[in-house]
């Protein structure tokens, strides 16, 4: 709390044993303060400062009776020290991903905040002790550093600046510019950029709450972050042949993954969210050769060990941007129906109903599990197999279906060209219609000549020997 209900009184001098004391007495919001000092020089000093503050109209703090910038001044905490506050402020209501992002984040930008580089470890070192320990709080908690990381702590503990020195904008545009490079110096991704940014900018606005900063030190700095490039690269998109033809292929090496890819191409679910699908959110068609329906209720991200609240390496979460509880309903055209009924027929569910789980056994067999997610890098092998066998060299040199994600572009790309409403495309894919034009507007090709058509039928155009001819006058 803070007031400007404040009075400085005179100088009291105290007699003692050998000379005097001089006490500086004043009362914020009717509660008395004392300061005692050996001089009188000393005591007028500190009083000056008091009568200086007052008239200026700043505020003083309640609980130290001290002018703000004095207490802040008084009660300042390193880098070091906030950073850790701020990651056990987020850590109880992070997701393990949101966790581990903040951490990867605060471990880049630590270095750019040293207040000395005398004795520093190397850069992995640091890198090692502050994304593998210090941020983070389930590590923290457990005990004392490992040994190989103690060094590493010890030196950060005692070598980060002060908080308040982060009000000097060239410090913060250092610290920007730490965030835009990636750890080989190269530039760094503008996704990646704005990510980290908005970390960094929460740990600030964190210290301005706790009244350690006077403003949010980003106000003060003209830094612009590079130009995110949201659009899907139209050279990306595989077509409906090339799609089937890369499908099949799967189906050929690795099997059990062919309706896995399927349901990215024909349905344009994300890859997470086709590893949280169960067996009881399929619906099957009513009647042979329809259409049924995927219920989707959540996703599975791979994390890493030791993020989450359990000991897992992937973490179940709700559907992206939505809430927990929220689930989306998909239509499974067809083609998908047959890989799912084919997939379920061949790979029974894990033993959590998820239908895409680690099965491969001795031999190439397949055997029942617990449930586990297939990982990523297993996936992502099966794709990059499959699209050596099918592309020609040049497209394998090109951007054409290069990652798994490629097919729920092409999917949400195949619906926009198809003529289906941007809103129900927005809908299927858990998309904003905001974002779905914004991301997918060089992906639509081929409908001029129809919008052309419908142009001229709202405006009664008739045609006469090939010429268009307006009916107005």
């Amino acid at each position: 709390m803070s007031t400007y209900d404040v009075r400085v009184h005179g100088i009291l001098k105290n007699q003692l044993t050998k000379g005097y004391s001089y006490v500086v007495r004043w009362k914020v919001a009717g509660d008395p303060f004392r300061k005692t000092f050996a001089t009188r020089a000393l005591a007028e000093s500190f009083r000056s400062k008091l009568v200086v503050s007052q008239r200026e109209g700043v505020a003083f703090d309640q609980a130290s009776g001290l002018p703000e910038p004095m207490a802040r001044a008084l009660n300042t905490r390193s880098w070091y020290e906030h950073a850790v506050a701020y990651v056990d402020m987020k850590w109880p209501r992070a997701s393990a991903k949101h966790r581990k992002g903040i951490a990867e984040t605060l471990a880049t930008v630590t270095p750019a905040l040293l207040a000395t580089d005398r004795g520093a470890p190397s850069d992995k070192a640091l890198r090692a002790a502050l994304y593998g320990w210090v941020f983070n709080k389930a590590r923290r908690d457990a005990g004392d550093p490992p040994a190989h990381l103690a060094a590493a702590v010890r030196w950060l503990k005692a070598n980060t600046v002060d908080l308040t020195a982060l009000a000097d904008p060239a410090l913060v545009r250092k610290a920007l510019d730490t965030l835009a490079l990636r750890m080989d110096g190269a530039p760094a991704s503008p996704s990646t950029i704005a990510r980290k940014r908005a970390v960094f900018s929460g740990a600030l606005k964190y210290a301005v709450e706790l009244r350690l900063l006077d403003a949010h030190p980003m106000s003060l700095v003209s830094w612009t972050a590079p130009k995110m490039a949201d659009e899907v690269d139209r050279g990306a998109v595989v077509n409906p042949d090339q799609a089937r033809a890369l499908l099949a292929e799967v189906g050929r090496s690795v099997p059990e993954l062919e309706a896995f890819f399927g349901c990215m191409y024909y349905a344009a679910l994300r890859p997470e969210e086709v590893l949280h699908l169960r067996e009881d959110e399929y619906e099957r068609p009513a009647q042979r050769g329809g259409w049924g329906v995927l219920h989707l209720t959540g996703s599975t991200v791979a994390v890493g060990r030791g993020w989450g609240d359990e000991d897992n390496t992937t973490e179940d979460r709700g559907l992206k941007h939505r809430a927990r509880s929220a689930s989306r309903d998909v239509p499974v055209a067809p083609p998908l129906v047959r890989l799912l009924d084919h997939h379920l027929k061949e790979y029974p569910p894990g033993s959590n109903g998820k239908l895409f789980v680690t099965r491969r056994g001795p031999g190439g067999r397949y055997v029942p599990t617990a449930g586990q997610p297939i990982p990523n890098n297993t996936y992502g092998k099966a794709w990059r197999d499959a699209r050596t066998k099918v592309l020609t060299p040049a497209q394998q040199r090109s951007p054409l279906g290069k990652r798994p994600y490629d097919l729920r572009h092409a999917a949400v790309s195949l619906w926009l060209n198809a003529g289906v409403p941007a809103t129900q495309v927005a809908e299927w894919a858990g998309h904003s219609v905001h974002v779905l034009m914004r991301v997918y507007a060089k992906c639509i090709y081929g409908q001029e000549e129809s919008a052309r058509l419908r142009i001229e039928a709202a405006l009664a155009i008739e045609t006469t020997s090939g010429e268009p001819r307006s009916n107005a006058a």
